[in-house]
């Protein structure tokens, strides 16, 4: 779910946090500058694990700040395709479920990746599993209403996952534009987000973490 990434930056290093030791002032700012932002084909920062090289420092012309080239590692998540993890029912609509960790929402689950055969409730917005009932001859003798009601923990695999980039496109005369790739689109469920992840609970022991206890 977590992974260690290096990465290379370039921080500014502030007059007023002069009279801190270096490595920290230099955490402290990778850390304002990136945690809890998504990084494309990285993931999404969580805080600095550690700094591995520090650079010269240079101070320019008019500008009291020292700016240096550091090399460090990032926590960051990014669960890798087929892991499992929990989290839980944010909302239901009849495109499928949205489930969060707390600190990472873009997961969604589709009708098709639920378990099989699965109906949606309009009524209460909340989708539910029809668990088969089978008889000692081998026969269905009906089903087993399980629903998936928000705010259940939900056991989950990832099955992919997507980066698209949100920032400024440039136009055919290098003016900056909103462009109309899918970074733009917009519809009545908001923006896209930067990273998302499509996950399925269509396997025994996915799903709601109390079917199978």
């Amino acid at each position: 779910m977590f992974i260690l990434a290096e990465l290379r930056n370039l921080v500014k290093l502030h007059p007023r946090g002069f009279n801190k030791d270096i490595d920290q002032q230099i955490q402290d700012e990778l850390n304002h500058k990136l945690a809890n932002r998504i990084l494309i084909d990285v993931g999404l920062c969580i805080s600095v694990y550690d700094i591995l090289e520090i650079g010269e420092s240079h101070i320019l012309p008019g500008d009291g700040a020292a700016h240096t080239k550091v090399k460090f590692r990032m926590l960051v998540f990014r669960p890798w395709i087929e892991e499992m993890l929990v989290g839980k029912i944010k909302s239901s609509t009849k495109d499928g479920v949205n489930v969060t960790l707390g600190f990472f929402d873009q997961i969604f689950i589709p009708a098709s990746q639920l378990q099989n055969p699965s109906r949606y409730e309009e009524k209460d917005n909340v989708w539910v599993w029809q668990y088969p009932i089978i008889n000692e001859e081998g026969e269905q003798e009906g089903h087993h209403d399980l629903y998936m009601d928000i705010g259940d923990q939900i056991r989950f695999k990832v099955e992919s996952e997507k980066f698209t980039d949100l920032g400024p496109k440039r136009d055919n005369k290098g003016k900056d534009s909103k462009g109309e790739g899918d970074g733009d689109r917009e519809d009545s469920s908001g923006p896209e987000p930067s990273y998302s992840i499509t996950a399925t609970i269509s396997e025994d022991g996915l799903g709601v973490v109390s079917w199978w206890s």
